[in-house]
């Protein structure tokens, strides 16, 4: 009986640390979860299991493990938020498949992303044709972001925390020679400053950092 009891205190004590953990985590949708987040997530729990498994063990050798998965979590999302290039390399980066109604079968192979995986994921958002699609980005999620020609063209930022992006500078057609002469006419020298920078309407905006 009394076994029972440190079990229960255990479960209950537990589920409002894995709670608190999850809290101080940060917001994310299950479907947006990147590798690091499943991994943490998976230790968390084997380590609650041990926790409950063995009630004779001291509680806080216990969790200890659990709040250094939370400090690592933690450290590594405060460094993503200020480099991109961390960012990619943790949460991966977005992938075009479709590109002017045209598969792009070598990002497809790189993915090992199959047209049976692309066939499904058109139907379910009830896409008909692939000619009609401007751009399909396989997200690092593995949800299929699509945008039809005659609809509003994707986000494509050309310059993130000051790091320029040349994949969707080609995407738009264009060069980095390019994007600096625009810069310059809207008397931007330098892009370390530049906290976001997009192209839309024909135009290059620019928001800087605070």
């Amino acid at each position: 009986m009394n076994e029972l009891l440190v079990i229960s205190f255990r479960m209950i004590f537990l589920y409002f640390v894995i709670l608190i953990i999850f809290k101080l985590m940060g917001k994310r949708e299950v479907g947006e979860l990147s590798v690091m987040d499943l991994v943490i997530f998976v230790l968390i729990a084997d380590v609650a299991s041990f926790a409950v498994d063995e009630p004779d063990r001291n509680l806080f050798v216990s969790i200890l493990p659990m709040i250094i998965l939370l400090i690592i979590q933690v450290t590594i999302s405060f460094i993503s938020l200020k480099s991109k290039a961390v960012r990619d390399k943790i949460d991966g980066d977005p992938t075009t498949i479709i590109r002017n109604g045209v598969l792009l079968e070598d990002e497809m192979r790189k993915q090992r992303y199959n047209l049976d995986d692309l066939f499904q994921q058109l139907r379910e958002q009830k896409i008909g044709s692939i000619q009609k699609v401007a751009y399909a980005f396989l997200e690092p999620s593995g949800n299929l972001s699509i945008f039809m020609k005659d609809s509003l063209p994707p986000i494509l930022p050309l310059i993130v925390d000051g790091d320029i992006q040349k994949k969707h500078l080609q995407l738009i057609e264009k060069d980095e020679q390019w994007l600096f002469e625009e810069l310059a006419k809207l008397g931007y020298q330098q892009t370390d400053q530049i906290f976001y920078c997009c192209f839309e309407d024909g135009k290059v905006h620019v928001q800087l950092r605070s």
